[in-house]
């Protein structure tokens, strides 16, 4: 459990918009109502680190940069080290880059405030996506490669995984002191449209199950009222915290 006293601290936003004017409109809607905006792979590469700044003009609340680095250790090091100048809270590298890459990624945020996260499993994943198919061995299950890929995280000195809900009880018990960011979260009552997500959870579940932190997209995103969304998740959260 972190020192997180606050539920909202909790709650992602995931700005998986087209452009910076969307991002930006979305901050300015939700600052004060989540603690933390996550910044993805497809806006990062249309704009470029101006969408870091533009986000930061708009909330004192901290970025979650998403980008899953996944390269030669040198490189990943190279380039988690250019974005020491940005404040960046989190940023993802893939634990299936392997120890040596991981801790290039680890080593490189040393004293500064970034800290990384290693990606475990995708949460797009699911039952039917077979592990030998992925070419891992017939009898691993997606748990026990996100429990795997945990322990890699773990000794290459990361400060936390991100990994879905099904997976975050299991981590929690055998890694207590890694950060668990679980994506993957969906309102019961959600009306959004079905989409990529397999291995999904409610707030309050991922809550009970050990999660830090939720990253949360399209139920807000995709509400008429987006704030109020924003709102209704972090109740949830926090009957989460109590029970």
């Amino acid at each position: 459990m972190t020192g997180l006293n606050d539920p909202k601290d909790r709650l992602i936003f995931a700005l998986d918009v087209p452009g910076l004017d969307e991002a930006v409109s979305y901050v300015q809607k939700l600052d004060g109502s989540v603690g933390m905006f996550k910044v993805g792979l497809e806006l990062f590469l249309r704009e470029g680190p101006a969408i870091l700044n533009a986000v930061q003009d708009h909330t004192d609340a901290p970025i979650f940069l998403d980008l899953k680095l996944h390269d030669i250790a040198i490189t990943v090091e190279r380039a988690v080290k250019s974005l020491l100048k940005h404040r960046v809270k989190f940023l993802t590298v893939h634990c299936s880059g392997g120890e040596t890459m991981l801790k290039a990624a680890a080593h490189a945020a040393e004293g500064s405030d970034l800290q990384i996260l290693g990606v475990t499993v995708l949460t797009s994943l699911g039952p039917d996506d077979h592990t030998a198919d992925l070419g891992f061995r017939e009898d691993i299950t997606l748990k026990e490669l996100a429990v795997t890929r945990s322990r890699l995280a773990q000794k290459a000195h990361c400060a936390g995984v991100v990994c879905s809900g099904l997976e975050v009880a299991v981590i929690r018990e055998n890694f207590k002191d890694l950060l668990t960011v679980v994506p993957g979260i969906r309102m019961v009552e959600s009306n959004s449209a079905p989409d990529d997500q397999k291995r999904v959870m409610t707030p309050r579940e991922a809550i009970q199950a050990g999660a830090d932190y939720l990253v949360v997209g399209r139920p807000i995103r995709d509400a008429d009222d987006p704030r109020t969304a924003a709102l209704k998740i972090v109740q949830d959260i926090f009957d989460g915290v109590i029970s």
